[in-house]
């Protein structure tokens, strides 16, 4: 346990130590993701990469059940080893491993129970169809290892080893991309290939992460016989973690209702937007790494009582994530058709595809309020907060806008519903945050 790095560390420096690695583990992810995607575009089938693009909620979904788990109790983590806690600490760490690992076995489950029910709510039709259903067969048979590997990811940053979760991220993601090649063309298996690759690096990756923390962890663990935890606890955990949860559900919906809206165009839309997300999750994934790698420093920090110090990784947080929005948009709105030609090379995708990625940006200028408030929420155990942002950017604020603007713009008004509704949300958050901020703890005033 680094306790001086959340103590006595200038904010500034603790906050990139924590979050830095983060960032570097989620755009490795996403390369990973643009590897796969640019594999699978090699085909130059459009259907195939339609169909893979509509099965993406699936691994949203899968990491959605992880965090309930993995943010939800390194939250809890963090606000107990700031109140000095450490055998409470342990039980949350070890509860937390085994309920991700039984709730990845039934959701398993069930994915695999309601396959065809769930393909046609994704959209898959006709000559999608087959491209989809192969894809989803074998993501759904590694939900497990996605949902588990969550946990340790989360639950290392809490004691100041975010460098070995960026190095279990790493290693897994190579592994994936050294998969890809083999499983996609090697043994002809197409999109099935590509899932699989992605299934085996999330269980050799979970492997990695259980020997760390064996090896260098004092207080994260993974012990059976620590696994049981009271309710106030659990009550605690899941009180972050179902809006954590939420936020990946909510992502994952947007993404189904915007394919939904987008089919009548069809499938050059629809790989068009695949495309187009996997280029932004760049800049999506480091805003959000960001963000999100910090929140051991505020949860030690509302747990220990120090509201000069928490007040000082809030503005740091906000500030860093301005800039890093600014920069993004101003290099990816003239790069964009550019960068959507590294994976096909068909005109009416790269037109696309470059206009989506362009309204993309829009968002990622006004994210870090909404990202960095979901954090605090998160840090100070704030629930009703978490809940309320969570619904609202991809929920229900996104929902009601692509319907209002799609009838409105048509599908100018598609593309338009995301950044509004980042807009609304920001707003919202910066009234949630003056309500946290009237709740630090007393010692810390």
């Amino acid at each position: 346990m680094q306790r001086s790095l959340f103590e006595d560390t200038p904010v500034p420096r603790a906050y990139v130590r924590l979050a830095f690695p983060v960032v570097l583990a989620m755009v490795l992810s996403v390369v990973y993701n643009m590897v796969d995607t640019w594999f699978i575009s090699l085909t130059g089938d459009t259907d195939l990469v339609a169909g893979v693009s509509l099965c993406a909620p699936l691994f949203v979904l899968s990491v959605a059940m992880g965090d309930i788990w993995g943010l939800g109790g390194s939250s809890l983590l963090s606000r107990l080893l700031g109140q000095k806690k450490d055998d409470d600490a342990r039980r949350v760490s070890a509860f937390c491993f085994y309920a991700a690992l039984g709730t990845g076995l039934v959701f398993m489950a069930v994915l695999l129970l309601f396959q065809g029910s769930i393909l046609t709510l994704l959209g898959a039709r006709e000559a999608v169809l087959p491209h989809a259903s192969s894809y989803y067969f074998w993501i759904a048979l590694g939900t497990p290892f996605i949902v588990l590997s969550m946990i340790p990811n989360n639950q290392l940053r809490t004691e100041g080893f975010a460098s070995l979760g960026m190095w279990g991220a790493m290693a897994g993601s190579l592994v994936n991309i050294a998969l890809d090649p083999l499983f996609i063309f090697a043994l002809g298996m197409g999109a099935a290939g590509a899932a699989l690759a992605t299934s085996v690096s999330n269980l050799i990756t979970c492997g990695i992460y259980v020997a760390m923390i064996r090896r260098k962890c004092r207080v994260v663990n993974t012990r059976l016989s620590l696994a049981r935890l009271p309710r106030r606890h659990v009550f605690g955990v899941l009180g972050i973690g179902v809006p954590a949860s939420v936020t990946n559900v909510m992502s994952s919906l947007s993404m189904l209702i915007t394919n939904r809206f987008l089919s009548p165009y069809g499938s050059t839309a629809l790989a068009a937007m695949g495309i187009a997300a996997k280029v932004n999750m760049v800049s999506l994934m480091t805003l959000i790494g960001f963000a999100f790698g910090g929140q051991p420093l505020f949860g030690y920090a509302w747990g220990a009582g120090n509201r000069q110090r928490f007040r000082q990784a809030a503005r740091f947080a906000y500030l860093s994530e301005a800039g890093l929005g600014c920069c993004f948009a101003a290099v990816l709105f003239p790069a964009a058709p550019h960068l959507l030609r590294l994976f096909m090379q068909d005109p009416q995708v790269v037109s696309a595809g470059a206009d989506m990625l362009r309204y993309m940006q829009l968002s990622s200028i006004l994210l870090g309020v909404p990202l960095v408030t979901t954090c605090i929420c998160q840090a100070a155990g704030h629930a009703p907060g978490a809940l309320i942002l969570s619904l609202s950017r991809q929920g229900l604020l996104f929902a009601a806008l692509i319907v209002l603007f799609s009838r409105c713009l048509g599908y100018t008004g598609i593309l338009l519903a995301q950044p509004a509704s980042d807009l609304l949300t920001g707003a919202l958050a910066l009234f949630i945050l003056s309500r946290i901020m009237k709740r630090l703890p007393d010692s810390a005033r």
